[in-house]
Protein backbone atom coordinates (compact mmCIF):
# COMPACT_ATOMS: atom_id res chain seq x y z
CA UNK A 1 0.00 0.00 0.00
CA UNK A 2 1.40 3.58 -0.91
CA UNK A 3 1.31 5.96 1.61
CA UNK A 4 0.33 9.71 0.92
CA UNK A 5 2.58 12.15 0.74
CA UNK A 6 1.25 14.92 2.25
CA UNK A 7 2.04 18.54 2.95
CA UNK A 8 1.55 21.05 5.95
CA UNK A 9 -1.62 23.15 5.69
CA UNK A 10 -0.39 26.79 6.08
CA UNK A 11 -2.12 28.63 8.60
CA UNK A 12 -2.67 31.86 10.68
CA UNK A 13 0.72 31.73 12.28
CA UNK A 14 2.57 31.31 8.68
CA UNK A 15 1.05 34.37 7.68
CA UNK A 16 2.35 37.76 8.20
CA UNK A 17 -0.91 40.16 9.68
CA UNK A 18 -0.65 43.33 9.14
CA UNK A 19 -1.71 45.37 12.60
CA UNK A 20 -3.37 49.20 12.67
CA UNK A 21 -0.53 50.03 15.21
CA UNK A 22 1.86 49.33 12.33
CA UNK A 23 0.57 51.76 9.16
CA UNK A 24 1.28 55.16 9.04
CA UNK A 25 -0.47 57.90 6.44
CA UNK A 26 1.72 57.97 3.33
CA UNK A 27 2.41 54.14 3.51
CA UNK A 28 2.71 53.11 0.24
CA UNK A 29 1.29 48.71 0.13
CA UNK A 30 3.39 46.75 -1.94
CA UNK A 31 2.09 46.75 -5.77
CA UNK A 32 0.00 43.82 -7.16
CA UNK A 33 1.28 43.60 -11.06
CA UNK A 34 -0.21 41.54 -13.28
CA UNK A 35 1.60 41.16 -16.75
CA UNK A 36 1.32 40.93 -19.86
CA UNK A 37 -2.56 40.12 -20.01
CA UNK A 38 -3.24 37.94 -22.78
CA UNK A 39 -6.54 37.03 -25.10
CA UNK A 40 -6.22 33.49 -23.29
CA UNK A 41 -6.80 35.39 -19.71
CA UNK A 42 -9.42 37.35 -20.63
CA UNK A 43 -11.65 34.39 -22.64
CA UNK A 44 -11.10 32.80 -19.29
CA UNK A 45 -12.25 35.27 -16.79
CA UNK A 46 -14.77 35.98 -19.46
CA UNK A 47 -16.05 32.13 -19.58
CA UNK A 48 -16.01 32.07 -15.65
CA UNK A 49 -17.91 35.36 -15.35
CA UNK A 50 -20.55 34.47 -18.23
CA UNK A 51 -19.62 37.69 -19.94
CA UNK A 52 -19.51 36.96 -23.42
CA UNK A 53 -19.29 40.54 -25.01
CA UNK A 54 -17.39 40.30 -28.10
CA UNK A 55 -14.42 43.27 -26.93
CA UNK A 56 -12.99 40.99 -24.58
CA UNK A 57 -12.27 37.84 -26.87
CA UNK A 58 -12.94 38.75 -30.51
CA UNK A 59 -10.45 41.65 -32.02
CA UNK A 60 -11.77 42.01 -35.40
CA UNK A 61 -15.17 42.63 -34.03
CA UNK A 62 -13.49 44.95 -31.09
CA UNK A 63 -11.57 46.74 -33.22
CA UNK A 64 -13.79 46.84 -36.62
CA UNK A 65 -17.08 47.06 -35.31
CA UNK A 66 -16.85 48.67 -31.91
CA UNK A 67 -13.50 51.09 -33.23
CA UNK A 68 -11.55 49.94 -30.05
CA UNK A 69 -7.56 49.65 -29.52
CA UNK A 70 -7.78 46.33 -29.51
CA UNK A 71 -9.01 43.30 -26.90
CA UNK A 72 -10.71 45.36 -24.00
CA UNK A 73 -9.43 44.01 -20.12
CA UNK A 74 -13.25 42.91 -18.56
CA UNK A 75 -14.04 45.79 -15.68
CA UNK A 76 -14.53 42.85 -13.70
CA UNK A 77 -11.09 41.07 -13.76
CA UNK A 78 -9.67 44.56 -12.81
CA UNK A 79 -11.99 45.08 -9.88
CA UNK A 80 -10.91 41.61 -8.73
CA UNK A 81 -7.06 42.78 -9.41
CA UNK A 82 -7.53 45.52 -6.47
CA UNK A 83 -9.67 43.06 -4.36
CA UNK A 84 -6.81 40.76 -4.27
CA UNK A 85 -4.54 43.29 -3.54
CA UNK A 86 -6.44 45.02 -0.75
CA UNK A 87 -7.16 40.96 0.79
CA UNK A 88 -3.68 40.08 0.70
CA UNK A 89 -2.73 42.93 2.46
CA UNK A 90 -5.45 43.17 5.38
CA UNK A 91 -4.27 39.28 6.15
CA UNK A 92 -6.56 36.43 7.80
CA UNK A 93 -7.57 38.63 10.41
CA UNK A 94 -8.32 41.61 8.53
CA UNK A 95 -10.75 42.96 6.52
CA UNK A 96 -11.72 44.58 3.07
CA UNK A 97 -14.69 46.35 3.97
CA UNK A 98 -15.45 49.34 1.02
CA UNK A 99 -13.92 49.83 -2.03
CA UNK A 100 -14.93 52.46 -4.57
CA UNK A 101 -13.62 53.02 -7.72
CA UNK A 102 -13.78 54.38 -11.84
CA UNK A 103 -12.79 53.10 -14.80
CA UNK A 104 -11.13 56.03 -16.30
CA UNK A 105 -9.18 54.20 -19.05
CA UNK A 106 -9.65 51.25 -21.02
CA UNK A 107 -6.68 48.71 -20.80
CA UNK A 108 -5.69 46.48 -23.89
CA UNK A 109 -4.59 42.87 -24.12
CA UNK A 110 -0.94 42.85 -23.68
CA UNK A 111 -0.81 45.64 -20.98
CA UNK A 112 1.34 45.55 -18.22
CA UNK A 113 -1.21 46.38 -14.99
CA UNK A 114 0.14 47.07 -11.57
CA UNK A 115 -2.23 47.88 -8.65
CA UNK A 116 -1.25 50.70 -6.49
CA UNK A 117 -2.37 51.73 -2.80
CA UNK A 118 -1.30 54.53 -0.35
CA UNK A 119 -2.78 55.11 3.04
CA UNK A 120 -4.51 58.28 3.37
CA UNK A 121 -5.92 58.23 6.71
CA UNK A 122 -6.09 56.31 9.86
CA UNK A 123 -9.56 56.11 12.06
CA UNK A 124 -9.34 54.35 15.34
CA UNK A 125 -12.16 52.43 16.93
CA UNK A 126 -13.11 50.46 20.01
CA UNK A 127 -12.41 46.91 18.65
CA UNK A 128 -10.09 47.33 15.85
CA UNK A 129 -8.93 50.36 13.56
CA UNK A 130 -9.71 51.72 10.01
CA UNK A 131 -7.35 52.17 6.87
CA UNK A 132 -8.81 54.51 4.43
CA UNK A 133 -6.33 53.73 1.06
CA UNK A 134 -5.73 55.42 -2.46
CA UNK A 135 -5.33 53.00 -4.75
CA UNK A 136 -5.60 52.62 -8.93
CA UNK A 137 -4.92 50.62 -11.48
CA UNK A 138 -1.61 51.56 -13.58
CA UNK A 139 -0.71 51.01 -17.06
CA UNK A 140 3.14 50.46 -18.58
CA UNK A 141 2.61 53.98 -19.27
CA UNK A 142 2.50 55.03 -15.77
CA UNK A 143 -1.68 56.37 -16.80
CA UNK A 144 -4.18 55.31 -14.46
CA UNK A 145 -7.25 53.48 -15.77
CA UNK A 146 -8.96 52.79 -12.48
CA UNK A 147 -8.80 55.14 -9.63
CA UNK A 148 -10.57 54.45 -6.51
CA UNK A 149 -10.86 54.43 -2.63
CA UNK A 150 -10.61 51.78 0.04
CA UNK A 151 -11.72 51.12 3.65
CA UNK A 152 -9.91 48.57 5.32
CA UNK A 153 -10.51 47.27 8.79
CA UNK A 154 -7.66 45.77 10.69
CA UNK A 155 -6.59 44.22 14.27
CA UNK A 156 -4.67 46.08 16.97
CA UNK A 157 -1.88 44.17 18.22
CA UNK A 158 -3.32 43.30 21.64
CA UNK A 159 -7.00 43.43 20.89
CA UNK A 160 -10.01 41.40 19.51
CA UNK A 161 -9.72 39.87 16.12
CA UNK A 162 -11.95 41.99 13.10
CA UNK A 163 -15.56 40.79 13.77
CA UNK A 164 -16.92 37.96 11.24
CA UNK A 165 -19.19 38.26 9.69
CA UNK A 166 -17.95 41.83 9.62
CA UNK A 167 -20.08 44.05 11.36
CA UNK A 168 -19.73 47.83 9.61
CA UNK A 169 -19.36 50.71 11.92
CA UNK A 170 -21.84 53.39 12.17
CA UNK A 171 -20.74 57.23 10.62
CA UNK A 172 -17.51 55.61 8.66
CA UNK A 173 -17.15 56.55 5.37
CA UNK A 174 -14.54 57.89 2.51
CA UNK A 175 -13.30 61.33 3.33
CA UNK A 176 -13.41 64.11 1.00
CA UNK A 177 -9.62 64.18 0.10
CA UNK A 178 -10.15 61.04 -1.37
CA UNK A 179 -10.84 61.53 -4.93
CA UNK A 180 -12.14 58.14 -6.30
Amino acid sequence: MEQAITKPIATSSDISQILFEDVEVGHQLDELHKAPLTTVHLMRWSAAMENWHKIHYDERFAMEHDKLPGLMVNGSLKQQFILQLLKDWAGLEGWAWKVSFRFRAMDVVGTRLRVWAEVVRKIPLDDYGIVELKLGIKNENDRESTPGMALVALPYRAGKPVPYPFVPPAGVDFSDEGGA
